[in-house]
């Protein structure tokens, strides 16, 4: 089996070939300096994550094949254009009412969100069973919140619900005008919908709130992907235990990271969806600690590995504290966990 059949079993709770060796994301700066400093060879690309012009195969090599994950790329069709105005600090909006947004219109929804090009180098490789696809795109709680702030979006879903529905509208139908196209080039192993709508506490809106401005559009955007053979999940940092409901509502079959430091237990979510795809799990706080903490936290994750429906990875990118030796020391013991 390739990886893109080995993610495929694991999908369908079946026994893959190997346990697909995937990263959530791509590395951060941060841990990249950290592990340059610890000796990893600098000519080595981070190409993983696709933007403008960027080769699917370096040739100076890539950083992710280097240290031993499956081959595999990721792309992000973002609805913002590439000349649009950024907001001037982390967090705040770019428009405050439905006027603004309609003349914000003009730097968002472009035409060719990924070069042509790059997705028919990345679907030769796909076709010969070289290369996986991994394929976020934004969500319907998350698109709003970048246009309008973080605050001021939790706002609008009581002050502003129309135009809530007005993005989203729009969003769904820019999915629907490239989405066909680009899927007769290529569908993705992976495609999560981004949506971070949880903290640690739990979700940032109630049930109520999901049904009204997300959900309808959710049930328009998911029959489009099972359709391509495309299992949907969802994106979203912090507690996500009770989202896991309104997912199934809307169809979408699985969720990542379960970040542990959040309080998501993987082992009592897997006893409580027993056929819900589950990704992330491993506490990456620990790896940093070396190899009795993160053999303590394997054998925590092992039932939900052994269950199936599971790709099990750090549970958010690897954090720059953990050094280029205990990283390596991360991927041996994953390899032999997964061999139990």
């Amino acid at each position: 089996m390739n990886i893109n059949e080995d993610i495929r079993a694991v999908f369908e709770f079946k026994r893959p070939s190997h346990m697909p060796k995937l990263e959530w994301g791509c590395w951060w700066d941060e841990t990249l300096g950290r592990w340059h400093a610890d000796g990893l060879d600098p000519e080595l690309r981070n190409v993983r994550w696709y933007s403008a012009g960027i080769p699917v195969n370096p040739t100076e090599g890539e950083i992710g094949d280097f240290l031993g994950l499956d081959p595999f790329r990721i792309i992000w069709p973002r609805p913002v254009k590439a000349n649009a105005p950024h907001p001037r600090t982390e967090g705040e909006g770019l428009v405050k009412h439905a006027q603004e947004y309609r003349e914000l219109k003009k730097f968002l929804f472009p035409e060719e969100p990924v070069e042509l090009r790059y997705l028919k180098e990345l679907a030769e490789l796909k076709q010969q069973g070289r290369m996986a696809l991994w394929m976020w795109l934004d969500g319907f709680f998350w698109f709003p919140r970048t246009l309008l702030g973080i605050e001021d979006h939790l706002y609008a879903f009581y002050d502003q619900p129309e135009l809530l529905l007005e993005m989203n509208r729009d969003l769904l139908n820019w999915y629907l005008s490239f989405l066909p196209a680009m899927f007769d080039i290529i569908t993705p192993d992976v495609l999560l919908v981004a949506e971070d709508l949880s903290y640690n506490h739990g979700p940032m809106l109630s049930q109520e709130k999901f049904e009204e401005i997300c959900a309808p559009f959710y049930r328009e955007l998911v029959p489009l992907l099972k359709s391509r053979g495309i299992h949907p999940l969802m994106d979203s940092d912090g507690d996500v235990t009770s989202v896991i409901d309104w997912c199934e509502k809307v169809g979408i079959e699985g969720i990542g990271p379960l970040e542990r430091m959040a309080g998501v237990d993987l082992v009592e979510i897997r006893r409580c969806h027993p056929d819900f795809l589950l990704l992330g799990g491993f506490d990456k706080t620990v790896m940093h600690l070396g190899e009795a903490e993160m053999r303590r936290e394997f054998e925590r994750i092992l039932p939900v590995m052994k269950s199936g429906g599971y790709l099990p990875m750090p549970d958010h990118q690897t954090p720059p504290a953990c050094s280029l030796q205990n990283y390596r020391l991360f991927r041996k013991l994953f390899d032999e966990y997964a061999m139990n």
